[in-house]
């Protein structure tokens, strides 16, 4: 069983998120601690955002008391709910959450089915839960879980050299070429995308670009593909590799029939509208690009802004890894368009310190996710990733906005004090 933990500071997105599923009948809420049972009435996120509010008062210090939590068993795993039940109090027992607030949602719109559970890490005295070592420990219950439920052992005949994909190109290690080659083999077999401007978007975050040529081959004019590492910036760093070094997955052609095949599965993919969801919460929940994007990033989405010299954004892309596609803004609707977002930027907001690199005299700003989001257990956590800061409707908008209100109005009262 894999266990996934993300921390972040919007508890209203991470309940929005798992309700929105329930609301969709593509899951359900199998577990409440210190959080009343409803049974005549469905529950909502108004509802269990109550219970946490106390907490979350107590204490304005902590950057990210917001801790949300997977638990993914081997796809072969058949669980009930109870097991489903008893596994998530042992779980966060163990973790040290056990007497705090959670709220355990039960995913079904997925092949696997898997957990999700939002808490807390402040205490109602204001004291924040300790995370040291919450890695170790989490690997060290999900042990016990296994064996006590007699689930398959994370990592069971699994191919050693997944370890290497998925993590970024680090150019002070050398061997660029085998560095690429280990994401170049599997990018293309793993994401959705719709142009070429979409895979380069995709590509970036883990400082790889790539380009079309043209040349005459035996009197013939052929396209080709060849890619470049970058640093941490976006510069190339590299010579042109030839897409041909890393077989024909990553040619020009067969990049060309994944784009035709994505843009057909994209066309009505559900994640389209929970993405678009996300991202308007998103903006407005953030006062600026650098919020905007860190939201985001936390849900598991990566966005990349283009600008030109002058600093106006003229492409945003957003780089969805629950779903594993990659969107322009406005493939998603109008509203989400570059020009939308440089009108909501004014076009003069300092520009934030982010990565960034020069492409053609093209400035595109990056938040990088590959760190955050690849690693060892990349194939199991991708499916199952959590996190959303999807909105039901305007109404729960405006009860967050007030929410907020209320919080920094009580901030500013106890600093009197």
């Amino acid at each position: 069983m894999i266990a996934k933990i993300g921390k972040g500071e919007n508890l209203w997105g991470a309940l929005t998120y798992n309700q929105q599923k329930v609301d969709n009948e593509k899951g359900t809420v199998l577990f409440t601690n210190k959080i009343p049972d409803l049974w005549d009435r469905p529950y909502s996120v108004k509802f269990f955002h109550q219970y946490f509010e106390p907490y979350l008062i107590a204490n304005n210090k902590t950057e990210k008391p917001v801790i949300h939590i997977s638990l993914n068993p081997d796809p072969e795993d058949k669980v009930n709910d109870k097991d489903y039940r008893e596994m998530a109090q042992q779980y966060m027992q163990e973790m040290g959450y056990g007497n705090q607030p959670y709220v355990v949602f039960k995913h079904t719109d997925i092949d696997r089915t898997h957990i999700h559970i939002v808490t807390t890490c402040v205490q109602i005295d204001g004291k924040k839960i300790s995370d040291r070592y919450d890695h170790s420990r989490s690997m060290e219950a999900c042990r016990k879980l296994e064996r006590q439920y007699n689930l398959k052992v994370a990592g069971e005949n699994r191919n050693l050299n997944q370890n290497s994909i998925f993590k970024p190109i680090d150019y002070t290690k050398g061997n660029i070429k085998t560095q690429l080659s280990s994401i170049l083999r599997h990018i293309p077999q793993t994401y959705s995308i719709q142009s070429i401007g979409t895979y380069n978007a995709l590509l970036s975050q883990f400082n790889i670009s790539c380009e079309e040529v043209t040349g005459e081959l035996h009197g013939k004019m052929r396209k080709g593909m060849v890619y470049f590492a970058t640093d941490k910036n976006g510069k190339k760093i590299s010579n042109p590799f030839k897409s041909s070094l890393f077989g024909k997955h990553a040619g020009v052609e067969n990049i060309q029939v994944l784009i035709e095949k994505s843009k057909v599965k994209m066309k009505n993919n559900p994640s389209k509208f929970i993405l678009k969801r996300t991202i308007e919460t998103a903006l407005s929940t953030s006062k600026s690009e650098a919020s905007f994007k860190s939201q985001l990033l936390e849900q598991g989405i990566a966005t990349v802004i283009r600008k030109n010299d002058e600093g106006r954004i003229y492409g945003i892309t957003f780089i969805e890894h629950n779903s594993k596609s990659v969107w322009n803004g406005s493939q998603l609707s109008k509203e989400l368009s570059a020009n939308s977002f440089n009108t909501l930027w004014n076009e003069v907001e300092t520009k934030p310190k982010t990565n960034s690199y020069n492409s053609s005299n093209n400035d595109i700003s990056l938040e990088k996710s590959s760190e955050h989001f690849f690693n060892n257990n990349s194939y199991e956590v991708f499916d199952g990733f959590f996190s959303g800061l999807l909105s039901s409707g305007p109404h729960e908008d405006q009860e967050e906005q007030i929410f907020e209100s209320q919080m920094k109005k009580r901030q500013r009262k106890r600093r009197k004090k």
